[in-house]
């Protein structure tokens, strides 16, 4: 069973719900109860006009990452995210594999770790929440050094709960 790292992310359609639904599938999905951070809110990266709620979790899995992967874009597409999208745009759930176990994996497909989750506090700071000892599979750096790293943004944890 792999422990896996997911980030979550809505600004569309009462994102706290679309964040809800979400850990209600990925619930049904993992192995063990899932991991919550607490729900961070920020401004966005690129041309979206609303704020985004953040979190992330973990679950664990028997499904290898791709099929992993299938599950999540599926889950997106029930959630009302169309299958193609422009980039940085806003989204009723964005579900992202930041980690699995510790591989490094790039295909055409599927990239761990995510590529981008290194620039984005939004992802780092609930990471850190749930994963304090995190170390980037990839490049061997901890959380705390990952977020000193990272560009600047507007984001604070709020008070929902899951």
């Amino acid at each position: 069973m792999a422990q896996v790292v997911l980030a979550l992310g809505s600004n569309l359609n009462n994102p706290h719900q679309q964040l809800q639904q979400a850990l209600k599938f990925l619930s049904s999905i993992s192995e063990t109860e899932v991991k919550c951070s607490p729900i961070y809110i920020s401004e966005p990266v690129g041309p979206a006009d609303h704020d985004f709620l953040n979190a992330v979790v973990i679950i664990e899995t028997g499904d290898a990452p791709n099929e992993l992967l299938e599950m999540l874009k599926e889950q997106e597409q029930k959630q009302g995210r169309p299958s193609r999208y422009p980039k940085w745009t806003a989204r009723t759930i964005d579900l992202d594999i930041i980690g699995y176990d510790d591989l490094v994996i790039e295909t055409d497909s599927l990239i761990i770790p995510h590529r981008e989750y290194t620039e984005r506090l939004f992802v780092l700071l609930p990471l850190r929440d749930v994963l304090p000892q995190w170390t980037d599979p990839a490049t061997a750096q901890d959380i705390d050094t990952l977020i000193k790293q990272a560009p600047e943004i507007k984001i604070s944890q709020t008070t929902l709960e899951w």
